[in-house]
C-alpha cells in the first residue's frame, strides 16, 4: 500500500501534489496516456530522474530466443519483447547551464492532474536552480484518440524573479539506457539497444528518425515539429544522428515575458513499408496535427470524451474514492483498445512493459466485455486481430496433432512465447475464451458482416480444436483431458469444468453459426456431418459434480487432493508460484485465481442458485488471489449469492489494484484486466447484469455503503441506462427502439420517455465464507 495521500480523491482527476522519486515508477503507469495505437508513459518532461523510461506501439516488438536446458517437440524457439521506441516526450530545460533536475536545487511545488474528462497529463512546478535562479515550469501532454499517430505537448517556462538565459531542448531519443528489471516472471526481457538506425533528418524545428528492429526487421518512424512563441531575440534550430534529434531554442526570460513551445509528435511502424513510405507516413501525420493546432487537438480529444462519458460513465453515491477508481478504470481501459485497430490488447496496454508486453486471455474475458458494451467497435477491432492470426493458430495446431486453430497463451504478432508447458499450450481454454468474446460481441451489437467475416470462421475453428483435443469415453461422454484451467496451480487436469463449460458453448454457437452462414462455412469445409459433430460433443460434454460434497470440483479428482497448509505460510509466501515448486501447487487443493468461481459468473445459465452458493463457499476457503485478475470475479459471484458486503470488499481490491500498488507492481504497467473488472464487478456484481444467450437481464442489489449505483451501456445500437438504489431499479432508453430486459426473472420492457420501475427483492445469504488466512480482501470502509 502507499504510505502517504498521493492521489487526493476527486471525481474526474488523479493529482499528485507532492512528488515522491521512490514511486516514480508506479506514477509514470497512473499517468501513462495512450490510444490503443500509441503509449506513453507518464515520465517527467525532461526525462530524469525516472522510474522505467517508455513509448510504445501496438504490434511493435522484438524476437528474441528461448533457450531451453531440453529442448522438447512443440516447444516456441522464440520470444517476442515489447520495444520502448523512440522518445518524443523529452523536453529539457538549462537555466543559466543548470539542468532542470528535481533532484537538485529546490523544488518549491509540484502537482501533476491526469485530467479524466479532458484526456491530457498536465504538469505545474516552481524550481529554483543551485545558483539561486526560480522558474514555473508547466506542461501539458495529450495522446489524440482522433489523430491515431499523434501525441502532443505545451510546455511553458517562465522565470519568477530576475532575468536570465534558458534553454530549451527538446528531444527524439532511440536506444535509451534501461534500469535493470526484476527477476521476476511478470516483468519483461531486457533488450539493449533494439532499434537500428535507418534514416535521420532536421529541417527547421522538425525531425524525422526511421529505426529498424535487428532480428524481427520491424521499422519505426518517428517526427516532431514545433511552435516556438517566445521574448524577442527567441532563436531555435535542430539537428538530426543516428539515435538523437534536437531542436535547442533559446532565450532571455524575464518575469511577464514566458517561452512556450508546442511539440508536436508523430509515429508509424510497418513490417512491410519502406523506410521512404514510413517516412512520409509520419510527416503526412505532422501535416494533420499541424492544420488542428494546439487548441484544435484540445478541443478534439475532449469532443471524444464527452462522448465516451455520456454512453458509459459509472456513477456511485456512498463512496468517493472508488467512484474516481472505476472513472480511472474505464480511462485507461479505453485507452488501451480505443485506436487498436487490429493489434493485440497487451495485459499492461500501452503503459509499461510488464509481461513483455504480451496479450493473454485476459483481453477477451475482461477487457472486451467493457469495450463491447462501451465501445463496441474497439472490441470488433480487437477480434478482428485474432481473425487475422488464424493462420499461425491453425499452423500451431497441426503441430501439436490437432484440428482447427490452437491460439496461443501469449503473444504480440500471433505466434505462441509461452515457454512454459503446464500453463501455456495446456491451457487451451484461452480458444474457448475467444469464442466467448465473439458471442457475446455479436449478440451485444447485431453486427451481421463482423459475424460473416470474422465471427463465424473464429467460432469454427475454435470448435474444431475441441473436437479434435476431446473424445467420447467408453460411457459416450464428451472428455477433455490434460489441460490447464484459470487456475495456474491445478495444471494438465482431466475435465477442467470451466473449460467444458466454455468449449460446449463454443462448439453449440459454431454449428449455430454455420448453419445461419451456410456458404461461408462450406468455403471453410463445414458440412452438416462436422456441425452435428459439434453438437453431439457439446451435449455429452463431461461436467464434473461430486455429489458427496454437493460441489462441482473445478477438475476431476480436484476435491479429492490434500487442502493446501494455509496455516505455515505467511504473508512473505506469496505468491506462491515465487515461493514454492509448481509440482507442489499441482497436487493440492489451492486455487491461484477463480477458476469454477469464474465459470459461476459466465456460464451462470448452467448452475442452480442454490449450487453457485454451495460452491462459492467451498472456493472461497481455498483461494489465494496471487493474480490480479481473481478479484473481479470474486465480486460478481459473492453479490449474486448475496455476500454484498464481501463483493464491495472484491470491488475495492480490482478498483484500487494500481492506484494503491496492491500488488507492487504497478511499475510495469497498469493491470488492465484488473481496472476492466472495476465495471465488470460494478455492473455484473452490483448490477447483476447478464448477456445468456442473447438476453439481457439484471439482478441488481447493493452493498450498505451504496445508496446509488448508475451506469451506461451500449446494447444493440441502443443506450440505456441503469439506475440502482437500494430497495428499487429505473431502466431508461436513452436512445434507439424499445428494448426488452430481465429484471430478477420478470420481463420489463423500456422505451423512449417510458422507464421501468421495478423493487429489488431481498436476498437472504448463508454464512460469509472465510478466505485462506491473510488472503482476504480489506475490509472496506467509504472513509479510507
Amino acid at each position: 500500500m502507499i504510505a502517504h495521500p498521493s492521489f487526493p480523491v476527486e471525481p474526474w482527476t488523479v493529482r499528485e501534489t507532492e512528488l515522491h522519486l521512490d514511486k516514480l515508477a508506479q506514477t509514470e503507469s497512473v499517468f501513462a496516456l495512450a490510444n490503443g495505437h500509441l503509449g506513453l508513459r507518464g515520465n517527467l518532461d525532461e526525462g530524469e530522474p525516472y522510474g522505467l523510461p517508455g513509448t510504445y506501439l501496438g504490434g511493435f516488438c522484438e524476437l528474441r530466443p528461448m533457450p531451453y536446458a531440453e529442448a522438447g517437440y512443440g516447444y516456441p524457439e522464440e520470444g517476442q519483447t515489447v520495444v520502448n521506441v523512440t522518445n518524443g516526450k523529452i523536453v529539457r530545460l538549462l537555466v543559466e547551464d543548470e539542468p532542470f533536475d528535481l533532484r537538485y536545487g529546490t523544488l518549491v511545488e509540484h502537482e501533476r492532474v491526469l485530467d479524466l474528462r479532458a484526456g491530457v497529463l498536465r504538469r505545474s512546478c516552481t524550481w529554483t536552480s543551485p545558483t539561486g535562479r526560480t522558474v514555473r515550469v508547466s506542461s501539458t501532454r495529450l495522446v489524440s484518440f482522433t489523430h491515431r499517430a499523434v501525441a502532443a505537448i505545451e510546455y511553458t517556462v517562465e522565470a519568477v524573479d530576475g532575468s536570465f538565459p534558458v534553454v530549451v531542448q527538446s528531444q527524439l531519443i532511440a536506444n535509451e539506457a534501461m534500469p535493470e528489471l526484476s527477476s521476476d516472471p511478470r516483468a519483461a526481457a531486457a533488450l539493449a539497444a533494439p532499434l537500428v538506425a535507418r534514416f535521420s533528418v532536421a529541417h527547421d524545428l522538425r525531425s524525422i528518425m526511421v529505426h529498424s528492429t535487428r532480428e524481427s526487421g520491424l521499422r519505426v518512424a518517428a517526427a516532431m515539429d514545433h511552435v516556438v512563441e517566445g521574448p524577442d531575440g527567441t532563436e531555435a534550430h535542430g539537428e538530426a544522428f543516428d539515435d538523437l534529434a534536437r531542436v535547442q531554442v533559446t532565450t532571455d526570460l524575464s518575469p511577464g515575458r514566458p517561452l512556450r513551445l508546442v511539440k508536436l509528435l508523430a509515429y508509424g511502424w510497418s513490417a512491410q513499408r519502406s523506410v521512404p513510405a514510413l517516412r512520409d507516413q509520419v510527416a503526412a501525420a505532422l501535416a494533420g496535427a499541424h492544420h488542428a493546432g494546439w487548441d484544435g487537438l484540445v478541443k478534439a480529444q475532449r469532443e471524444y470524451l464527452d462522448d465516451y462519458w455520456a454512453r458509459c460513465d459509472v456513477r456511485l453515491e456512498g463512496d468517493a474514492e472508488l467512484q474516481q477508481a472505476i472513472r480511472f478504470a474505464l480511462f485507461h481501459t479505453l485507452q488501451a483498445g480505443a485506436r487498436g485497430e487490429q493489434r493485440a490488447i497487451a495485459a499492461k496496454g500501452l503503459t509499461g512493459p510488464g509481461y513483455d508486453g504480451h496479450t493473454f486471455w485476459d483481453t477477451e474475458m475482461f477487457v472486451l466485455p467493457v469495450l463491447t458494451y462501451t465501445a463496441p467497435h474497439a472490441a470488433a477491432d480487437a477480434l478482428r486481430w485474432r481473425q487475422s492470426t488464424l493462420g499461425l493458430a491453425r499452423e500451431r495446431a497441426r503441430t501439436l496433432g490437432l484440428l482447427g486453430a490452437a491460439f496461443p497463451w501469449r503473444t504480440i504478432r500471433g505466434e505462441e512465447c509461452s515457454g512454459y508447458w503446464p500453463a501455456g499450450t495446456g491451457a487451451f481454454h484461452i480458444n474457448a475464451d475467444i469464442a466467448d468474446a465473439v458471442i457475446r460481441y455479436q449478440s451485444a451489437c447485431e453486427d451481421p458482416e463482423f459475424e460473416r467475416s470474422a465471427g463465424t470462421e473464429l467460432l469454427v475453428e475454435t470448435a474444431r480444436l475441441w473436437r479434435s483435443l476431446g473424445h467420447h469415453d467408453a460411457s459416450g461422454r464428451f472428455r477433455i483431458d490434460g489441460v490447464t484451467g484459470p487456475d495456474e496451480y491445478s495444471a494438465i487436469a482431466d475435465n477442467n469444468a470451466y473449460t467444458n463449460l466454455m468449449a460446449r458453448r463454443n462448439l453449440r454457437a459454431a454449428a449455430d453459426a454455420a448453419e445461419r452462414h451456410r456458404e461461408v462455412a462450406a468455403t471453410l469445409g463445414v458440412d452438416d456431418e462436422e456441425a452435428a459433430s459439434w453438437r453431439d460433443a457439446a451435449d455429452a460434454m463431461t461436467i464434473p459434480y461430486d455429489a458427496k460434497l454437493g460441489v462441482h470440483p473445478q477438475s476431476d479428482g480436484f476435491t479429492s487432493h490434500e487442502v493446501w497448509d494455509f496455516a505455515s505460510c505467511g504473508p512473505d509466501s506469496y505468491p506462491l508460484l515465487l515461493n514454492f515448486p509448481y509440482f507442489d501447487l499441482y497436487r493440492r487443493q489451492v486455487v491461484k485465481q477463480a477458476d469454477l468461481v469464474l465459470a459461476l459468473h459466465l456460464c451462470g445459465d448452467s448452475f442452480t442458485d442454490e449450487q453457485k452458493a454451495r460452491n462459492f463457499a467451498y472456493y472461497e476457503p481455498l483461494t489465494v488471489r496471487d493474480s490480479s485478475l481473481s478479484a473481479c470475479t470474486q465480486a460478481v459471484v459473492a453479490a449474486e449469492v448475496g455476500h454484498l458486503e464481501l463483493a464491495y470488499d472484491y470491488f475495492a481490491e480490482a478498483a484500487l489494484m494500481d492506484l494503491d500498488d496492491l500488488e507492487h507492481n504497478t511499475r510495469d504497467g497498469i493491470h488492465i484486466a484488473s481496472v476492466a473488472g472495476t465495471w465488470i464487478a460494478a455492473v455484473a456484481g452490483f448490477g447483476g447484469m447478464r448477456d445468456h444467450g442473447g438476453r439481457l437481464s439484471f439482478r441488481p442489489r447493493l452493498p450498505s455503503a451504496l445508496s446509488l449505483l448508475h451506469f451506461r451501456l451500449i446494447y444493440r445500437g441502443r443506450s440505456l441506462s441503469v439506475e440502482i438504489e437500494p430497495e428499487l431499479a429505473v431502466y431508461r432508453l436513452v436512445e434507439g427502439e424499445p428494448l426488452e430486459l430481465w429484471h430478477h426473472g420478470e420481463r420489463v420492457t423500456v422505451a423512449r420517455d417510458e422507464p421501468a420501475t421495478a423493487p429489488i427483492p431481498p436476498l437472504h445469504a448463508g454464512p460469509t465464507p472465510a478466505q485462506p488466512p491473510g488472503r482476504g480482501p480489506l475490509r472496506r470502509t467509504p472513509s479510507r
